[in-house]
């Protein structure tokens, strides 16, 4: 009786043990901090010398210490394969192993000299072994069967540590990557150069995944081959390798597929192309997603480790979405320098117009004088011998009048191609559209745009094209009156029975001469910019349009331009 009483007494003080240490070790939610809890409950509960909590490290298939006590800084980077050692031999059969003389089991690999008994105890965390609780102690003969069983409680109460510290870990590591993910998307699309956005997108992409090296590849215009267009924490022998071939590259399977791809070591790797750059940059792990807009795939966003890693599909998915991202920033980009290039177009087309009003200018006014000398020189009636040398010379002048004749000619049957071609036009639809054109480069100094557009306003009938470079002219000369920023309201509305519109700056204004001079075509220009002639060809095409042209300005008080158009 007696016997049993001291049997219930004592599970009774292990099972209170017990339940303190549970409460302990289930104080915190830091992971490294509770597996530190865990060991040196162990070791308190079964009067150890020293021990350690061994995970399997999933991409090598190690064994690793993650916490420890008493043991010396050379045992803690012991690393273990499953099966080798007692615990490994834990770590693979999932039983618990007693040894209380080390010097007899076959098994047993010294992590300190000491060491004479051994316990271990499986972690099983979702059913699966995880890990090793491992006690040793520095007497033979140190552990029993109760402190087996109360080890293997230990363990089971450890497993559920560790499995809601993961679980804590993985929440906060969402919660950090989405606001990296967020902060991330605010600075790739607050760039509008296409080399600035992919500069962004890696550095960014390195700093969200803690990567030694990311890069990113594009393909290039065949579709054929994919090139390097930016990279983060890449050394020379990565900047200078050689494109990669879309059919037979492991990036170009990304591409091909439009699926990320992880590989453990491309150091190892039979399908990666570069494994002698990756041992000199020492680059191990890589996980690679592509670059995907509107369904089509146009590169890929690379990601390089130092060390063996596998990635966990929260994170392929954040680095799937920064690169979902980036697609957008990338043709957001790449559509900015195209409406640059067409801005400049645009201005060229305005040189072009300026140079065939100057020409049609020129030839107008020659052909006056020129209608002049030739009938003075035929009301002359320079007739000469055959044989007088001066017989040669008139027809010589009579031939180049006859000649410079034909060139003022052409080129004034040349300038009267561009009459308009009529059809009714929506002025606010025209300004929308013009808003769209010019909005980056009225945005870049820092230009606020005003809308004040009547919404039933009623069509003119006009050329749409020229219609369209006469408002584009009036916005651009009024960027040009406002380079240090300002606004530019346009307003539109019917005033009796005619559509006018107005563009308003808030420039230095224009004198009452430089107004007088401002629809003129002159031949020579004070301007710093521009050919002087633009508000000549706003006039020339208001007038075709059977509309006029008024200014409004005062220095320092900015400029309106009205345009008053008939209504259809």
């Amino acid at each position: 009786m007696s016997d049993e009483l001291s049997k219930l007494k004592a599970r009774l003080e292990r099972l209170e043990l017990l339940y303190q240490v549970s409460n302990v070790i289930h104080s915190t939610l830091e992971a490294q901090e509770a597996l530190q809890l865990i060991v040196s409950e162990g070791v308190r509960m079964v009067r150890a010398s020293s021990g350690s909590v061994v995970l399997i490290n999933p991409t090598t298939d190690f064994l690793e210490i993650h916490a420890s006590q008493n043991l010396p800084g050379q045992a803690r980077r012991l690393q273990l394969r499953v099966g080798e050692g007692i615990t490994g031999w834990v770590a693979r059969h999932g039983r618990p192993a007693l040894v209380n003389d080390v010097t007899q089991d076959a098994r047993y690999v010294a992590a300190r000299r000491a060491v004479k008994s051994e316990l271990a105890v499986p972690l099983e965390v979702s059913g699966e072994i995880r890990g090793v609780l491992n006690m040793d102690s520095d007497r033979a003969d140190a552990f029993t069967p109760d402190d087996q069983e109360l080890l293997q409680e230990l363990a089971v109460q450890a497993a559920k540590v560790i499995q809601n510290t993961w679980l804590y870990e993985q929440l906060r590591l969402k919660v950090h990557l989405f606001e990296s993910l967020a902060s991330v998307s605010r600075t790739i699309n607050s760039t509008l150069s296409l080399d600035e956005a992919l500069r962004v997108v890696t550095r960014e992409a390195c700093e969200l995944m803690r990567a030694r090296t990311c890069s990113l590849m594009m393909l290039d215009d065949s579709g054929e081959w994919l090139d390097l267009r930016a990279s983060y924490g890449a050394g020379k022998g990565y900047l200078k390798k050689p494109r990669l071939s879309v059919e037979e590259s492991l990036l170009g399977v990304v591409v091909r597929r439009k699926k990320p791809v992880q590989v453990a070591n491309v150091q190892a790797s039979t399908h990666y192309q570069n494994v002698d750059i990756a041992r000199r940059e020492g680059l191990v792990s890589l996980l690679s997603v592509p670059l995907i807009f509107s369904g089509e795939a146009i590169g890929t966003l690379n990601v390089y480790t130092g060390r063996p890693y596998s990635f966990s599909n929260e994170e392929i998915r954040i680095l799937g979405a920064l690169a979902e991202l980036s697609a957008i920033a990338i043709e957001k980009a790449r559509l900015y320098e195209r409406i640059v290039d067409v801005e400049e177009q645009l201005r060229q087309n305005e040189k072009l117009s300026a140079l065939g009003l100057l020409a049609a200018e020129v030839a107008h006014e020659i052909r006056n004088p020129l209608t002049v000398m030739k009938l003075l020189y035929h009301s002359l009636n320079l007739e000469f011998p055959e044989n007088d040398p001066r017989m040669k010379d008139a027809e010589l002048i009579k031939a180049k009048i006859e000649h410079l004749n034909k060139i003022v000619e052409q080129i004034l049957d040349f300038a009267r191609t561009t009459e308009p071609r009529f059809a009714p036009v929506n002025l606010n639809e025209l300004v929308d559209e013009l808003g769209l054109l010019v909005r980056h480069k009225l945005a870049n100094q820092n230009i606020r745009v005003v809308r004040q557009l009547q919404p039933d306003l009623p069509p003119v009938m006009g050329d749409a094209p020229q219609l369209e470079q006469a408002f584009l002219n009036l916005i651009l000369n009024a960027a040009e009156a406002m380079p240090n920023g300002g606004a530019l309201t346009i307003k539109s509305r019917v005033v009796k029975s005619r559509v006018t519109i107005e563009f308003k700056d808030t420039g230095g204004g224009m004198s009452e001469e430089l107004q007088k001079q401002a629809f003129s075509a002159v031949l020579s220009t004070t301007k710093a910019k521009g050919t002087g002639l633009g508000l000549a060809i706003v006039g020339r095409i208001i007038e075709t349009h059977h509309g006029h042209v008024q200014i409004k300005s005062r220095p320092g008080r900015g400029t309106t331009l009205i345009i008053s158009l008939p209504a259809k």
